[in-house]
Parts: C-alpha cells; structure tokens; sequence
C-alpha cells in the first residue's frame, strides 16, 4: 500500500462549471504509480466546489449556472455577508450544497470514471480566481 499526497494549482478560471479532470491527472503523476486504489480531491477555499457529473455536453454546465443562480440569487439586501460582494454569501452557500471534497476510484494508473463524467471545479466567485486542491492516493503499486 502507498500514500501519496500533494497540493496542486489549477489554471485560472472564471465563474463557472469547469471540467478538470485532465488537469488533475496531468499534474498528478503519481496516479500512474497505482494499480488499484482512491483518489481522495478535496479544494481549499469556501467559495468554489467540487462535483462529478456530465463531461459531454456544454449545455450541463450552462443549466447548472442558471439553476444555481436561480436557487441562490445574488440579491441586494437578501444577506448580510457581502464584505466581498454580492456573490460573498452566495458562492459559500453554493459550494456547501455542491462540498469541498469528491473520492474516486483509480484503476490502472487512471482516474477510473465514467465515459460521461468529469471532475468539475464549480468556480462561484464573479471574478477569476485560481484555485488549490489537494490530492491525497492511497492505493497499491503497479
């Protein structure tokens, strides 16, 4: 059995449903190393999180953004934690309804998902940010 655990940067991103799945992977090269085991990926930060879902179509990405936006409005006078903008309150409460962390199977030195899913980063925040994940893989060696 072998641990490996490191703390990644993603590339910049804008609001928004972000599939990154390929940039896990390319900066994790330890995956390789596993024949069996987890990749535990949790992100660092309250205002952004994380999920699995659609990695086909883009139109996904666009109803989550609207229903989203619709369940949790950035209204004016609707919250009180606002220090840092109308989308303060709003992108926490939205990242703890999607959480901070997702576990996924890794096989052959892969993350082992479906043909039809991605690891999404959902960026809250109005204004590009980067963000920072940390990748813990137990598993055994190949």
């Amino acid at each position: 059995m072998k641990i490996y655990q490191k703390t990644i940067t993603l590339s910049e991103k804008p609001r928004g449903y972000h599939i990154i799945t390929g940039e896990i992977e390319r900066q994790t090269p330890e995956l390789r190393k596993i024949k069996v085991g987890l990749a535990h990926i949790m992100i660092k930060h309250t205002s952004a999180g994380l999920t699995i879902n659609e990695n086909a179509d883009p139109s996904v990405r666009d109803d989550f953004e609207t229903f989203f936006d619709a369940l949790v409005p950035e209204k004016r006078g609707m919250y009180r934690h606002t220090a840092e903008g109308l989308d303060d309150i709003t992108s926490h409460i939205k990242s703890s309804m999607f959480g901070a962390s997702v576990t996924v199977p890794i096989t052959d030195g892969r993350l082992n998902i479906g043909t039809w899913q991605g690891v999404y980063l959902c960026e809250l925040r109005n204004s590009v940010r980067s963000r920072r994940i940390t990748i813990t893989i137990i598993g055994e060696e190949k």
